[in-house]
């Protein structure tokens, strides 16, 4: 009861902009969770110069479906994260997520989006779309490879995100029983960044230490996150992040 207190003083406390600056960790946060793989390099001399750009692409996640206010999602919340933790660095994190995106739609406008933003570093959280709609696994890394090579010849550092977990006692049919393959998905997505020299934020292993959270950190819907889910989720990548851009 206590952990579910200080979570909810916390969630309160990053809905305030007089107080975002001091709010404490919305759950237990460890850097470990966000792995370099040696990459970020563009990034971190974009923080030496004292500005980061960062373009967030994925699905409903990045978008904020499920947060109470937009500035309660995870977008938002990063990015004051990452400017707590990185002092005298003014940092940009372009909000480009849209709901219900596979792989497939991601790659299909990530040149366009890179082009229009310019960023030092693309976010890409990926996996969860494809998984619930039973796409081939084929299919998900052709679509995967053909968004690296947009990647690679932009220049731009990455930052994967692998798929969330989803509540093991959902009613809904569409979700129960998804968890093996969504962890499956989030292997091999490690496996790919380590392969790219991308770095890859955890979050399927991350959430697995959420049950402090109201219900687990996932909204009613048992599938988009709820202002806890995001809380967490975005001090957890900056604390990684940071850690690894200093």
């Amino acid at each position: 009861m206590i952990r579910t207190a200080l979570v909810a003083a916390a969630v309160a406390a990053l809905a305030s902009p007089a107080l975002a600056q001091t709010a404490p960790a919305a759950c237990p946060v460890n850097a470990e969770h966000v792995v370099a793989n040696d990459g970020l390099s563009k990034s971190r001399a974009a923080v030496a110069a004292g500005r980061l750009t960062i373009l967030a692409m994925g699905s409903s996640s990045i978008e904020g479906a499920g947060a109470s206010r937009r500035e309660l999602g995870f977008v938002p919340l990063l990015e004051a994260g990452l400017e707590r933790r990185l002092p005298g660095v003014e940092v940009t994190v372009i909000n480009k997520g849209i709901g219900g995106e596979t792989a497939k739609d991601t790659a299909d406008r990530l040149e366009r989006e890179i082009a229009a933003n310019r960023p030092d570093m693309v976010i890409w959280q990926l996996g969860t779309n494809d998984i619930l709609r039973d796409r081939p696994m084929d299919d998900i890394f052709g679509d995967f490879r053909r968004g690296e090579a947009i990647l690679e010849r932009a220049g731009v550092d990455v930052l994967l995100i692998d798929p969330q977990r989803l509540p093991e006692n959902t009613p809904n049919p569409a979700f129960r029983g998804r968890n093996p393959a969504l962890g499956d998905m989030s292997r091999l997505i490690a496996l790919e960044g380590g392969r790219m020299g991308y770095a890859v934020l955890h979050r399927f292993e991350a959430m697995a230490g959420w049950s402090g959270l109201d219900r687990g950190g996932v909204g009613p819907d048992d599938l988009h996150l709820n202002d806890e889910g995001y809380a967490c989720w975005s001090e957890t990548t900056a604390e990684g992040l940071a850690a690894a851009l200093r």
